[in-house]
């Protein structure tokens, strides 16, 4: 049931997965972006760089999305009394209905790219 609940998402997916790899092929490392496209195996997604992607995957029962990206240091005032180490990787793993809209949908891949365009000023972030 879960294979045929990610097929149906990944048919609505793919056209975005696309279309979002199109517009970043000549901003991202070589051999990126990749549509990453197997359902029957339980996953469909798109991979921007070895550090940020987002997932839709089956554990064979429930749907999810998973978004890989890297923690940026970005709030220097609350970091004194404690250590966050920047460029830490970081996993968010979500239940997904299996109603999502497809403004959901659009959502995950604009979080994911907010993360990424981002990314690159980070090294100008100053340190407390």
């Amino acid at each position: 049931m879960s294979v045929a609940l990610l097929t149906g998402i990944r048919d609505r997916m793919l056209p975005m997965f696309r279309a979002t790899a199109e517009n970043y092929r000549t901003r991202v490392p070589a051999g990126y972006p990749v549509v990453v496209d197997t359902p029957d195996q339980g996953v469909v997604g798109l991979e921007i760089d070895p550090s940020y992607a987002v997932y839709v995957t089956s554990d064979g029962r429930d749907l999810f999305a998973e978004v890989y990206r890297r923690s940026p240091r970005t709030d220097q005032r609350s970091s004194a009394g404690r250590q966050k180490e920047s460029g830490v990787p970081f996993h968010d793993r979500r239940p997904l209905d299996p109603d999502v809209t497809d403004q959901a949908l659009r959502n995950l891949i604009a979080e994911l790219m907010t993360h990424y365009n981002f990314q690159p000023g980070i090294i100008h972030i100053s340190d407390s």
